[in-house]
């Protein structure tokens, strides 16, 4: 389920112009909440934490497991 600062930022993005798909299940443990695609643009994953979720080791790795495959990665966090 999707938290409130997660949709907050869904809607954000979109407003940009980004498709945005919401990573609910996938075959990658600890890949980011969301994908941002926009035209012209390099692939974004988006890690969205509230104030009191804490950053796991392995969302870290597969952050930076994008980025060598020539993604993007942004890690927010609400306050």
């Amino acid at each position: 389920m999707s938290s409130k600062y997660q949709t907050k930022i869904i809607k954000e993005y979109e407003k940009k112009g980004y498709y945005v798909i919401n990573m609910i299940r996938t075959n990658k443990n600890g890949i980011g909440d969301l994908l941002c695609l926009k035209a012209g643009e390099k692939p974004l994953f988006i890690e969205c934490k509230e104030k009191h979720d804490t950053v796991k080791p392995l969302q870290l790795y597969r952050g930076r497991e994008v980025e060598k495959y020539g993604c993007e990665f942004k890690l927010l966090k609400d306050g």
